[in-house]
């Protein structure tokens, strides 16, 4: 019986990691249809309503959906599965009314955060009454997701993953199609404006949410008599206060939240303040808009090889919150190495990639209408963000995990303090590049932060993470070598052809194969591939 359950709850998880991952490839991919339909400039009218909208969404729910998981996981274990129903229906209803409260708020604030991001006395770009449009269509989908997640949060919790993977994968399919789909027909079946346009893309994150919610609820419907069977079976129904379980829940929710909100609030702090910026050194609206969004591609860019490093980091990281509660530091070491040594094997030669290859990726990906030149420059100095983005998240984990979120708090709080006092004063001198060196010196000082207090809460060894690095520093040189040959030999080769984009498309797939291939290749060979994640400390320290 427990190899049976063992099987289900592995089964499980993969079904859910593998809707998560497709939902961010798909999340990822649809970018580039619907830039080509709307424009650079509807891109930046569509982040104006989406970069708010996903800082509310994460204060509405709190991060209580991966807290419900935890707790009905919990009580589901001891035998008292009307705990969990108990929470579901209590957190229900809080989500409920979080996302009316959370709608109303952002509704309420889009003609105040419309004048921060456009300019009523300017000629160029969106207007304030294009900002104010998408705010307020987008602030709809508050309503449905909050009690949506903790829908997902009780499945979890309860082992069927399939539910609620099914449910991401639909919301996303559906918020997708709905997006294409109705920004193509407002422009070319109805000749209606990008505004419209874009207003129906932002309000598709509402009809996703329904979408999503309305299987969840098919699901439960189809399993009440399997739950109410469960509870009659169980001799451990014991009731819960509510006041108490929410106390526990929240202490569950804040370590999820924390992280969680820091690099939406980074991005945030670009899309709020680079038009006003840039409008004080006399650029124009529209220029300074064709930044923005430039700006915001790239982010979408760098963040594919961070999610899915971090999937892999991130999965180690309850080993290690184990391991400190019984006092194994030893262990702890070892196992914050490996996280890092599986982290770096990923991310560190994805950005490099990203780096040497920037100019051709961008405009494959986003193509010739959404300033592809600008947008090259500006990846190429991004890329390695995705490096800085990867170790923030991990080590960000590992001081929740060692018990010190409020050193946590502290160190995101100076990291954007600097990320906003930077971009004010380096976008008059390095203008387009300024907002990125701030991103790189707020993030980098929170990451220093947080490796001190590592280092100074279990004596963590830097000198021995950094020697098991060098194999995958070595590789990437290699790689990078082999790249750059095989970029300068096709783009060569490539001369007389005069079509940009065919020749972007060609550069970018013969050097990524070919990076990947030496890459892998040699990590095979070397057997680094087989010894990943093996710290070499030797023998544990006793305690």
């Amino acid at each position: 019986m427990r190899c049976f359950c063992g099987k289900q709850i592995l089964r499980g998880t993969f079904f859910l990691t593998a809707a998560t991952l497709i939902s961010k490839v798909l999340g990822f991919l649809y970018i580039i249809p619907f830039t080509a339909l709307v424009g650079i400039h509807g891109y930046a009218l569509y982040q104006y309503a989406y970069k708010p909208y996903t800082i509310f969404l994460s204060i509405s729910t709190i991060g209580l959906p991966l807290a419900v998981s935890k707790f009905v996981s919990k009580y589901n274990e001891q035998g008292n599965y009307k705990a969990g129903l108990t929470l579901l229906r209590y957190g229900m209803l809080l989500m409920m009314v979080s996302g009316i409260v959370s709608f109303t708020i952002l509704y309420s604030l889009a003609p105040s955060l419309a004048r921060v991001l456009s300019d009523p006395d300017s000629l160029t770009g969106n207007t304030v009454e294009d900002v104010e449009y998408v705010i307020r269509l987008v602030s709809f989908a508050l309503l449905i997701i909050p009690p949506m997640s903790i829908l997902r949060g009780y499945f979890q919790g309860s082992q069927p993953m399939g539910p609620s993977a099914i449910s991401t994968v639909l919301e996303q399919v559906v918020r997708i199609v709905f997006i294409l789909a109705g920004a193509y027909t407002a422009i070319h079946i109805l000749n209606q404006s990008i505004r419209n346009a874009v207003g129906l893309a932002t309000f598709a994150a509402f009809i996703g949410g329904v979408a999503g919610f309305a299987v969840l609820i098919v699901i439960i419907l189809s399993r009440k008599k399997l739950i109410k069977k469960q509870m009659e079976e169980s001799s451990m129904n014991e009731n819960v206060a509510v006041i108490p379980m929410f106390k526990e829940l929240i202490g569950y929710a804040i370590p999820f939240v924390v992280t969680g909100l820091t690099i939406p609030i980074f991005q945030n702090i670009d899309t709020f303040t680079i038009n006003k910026l840039f409008r004080l050194i006399d650029y124009t609206l529209l220029e300074a808009e064709k930044i923005n969004s430039v700006i915001g591609l790239t982010q979408i860019l760098i963040m594919v090889p961070v999610s899915l490093a971090t999937a892999f980091g991130m999965s180690l990281i309850p080993g290690i919150t184990s391991s400190f509660t019984n006092g194994k530091i030893g262990e702890v070491q070892h196992k914050i190495t490996r996280t890092l040594q599986t982290l770096m094997f990923f991310i560190l030669p994805a950005a490099i990639g990203l780096t040497i290859l920037s100019k051709p990726i961008f405009l494959m990906i986003f193509g010739n209408r959404n300033s592809p030149d600008l947008g090259g420059e500006i990846m190429q100095s991004y890329s390695m963000a995705s490096v800085v983005f990867a170790l923030f998240t991990v080590t960000t984990a590992i001081m929740q995990g060692v018990n010190k979120q409020k050193k946590v708090m502290i160190g995101i709080m100076i990291g954007i303090i600097i990320k906003i006092v930077l971009n004010i004063m380096y976008i008059p001198i390095f203008k387009e590049m300024g907002p990125v060196k701030a991103t790189y010196c707020g993030l980098t000082v929170s990451v220093l932060y947080n490796a001190y207090f590592i280092q100074k809460t279990i004596g963590f060894d830097y000198k021995t993470l950094f020697k098991t690095l060098k194999p995958i520093i070595f590789l990437s040189a290699i790689m990078s070598i082999a790249v750059i040959s095989v970029k300068l030999l096709t783009e060569n080769w490539l001369l007389k052809s005069d079509d940009t984009y065919f020749n972007a498309c060609i550069v970018s797939f013969v050097s990524i194969v070919t990076g990947a291939l030496v890459y892998l290749g040699m990590g095979a060979k070397s057997n680094l591939l087989n010894d990943l994640g093996i710290a070499k400390y030797g023998k544990y320290k006793k305690e």
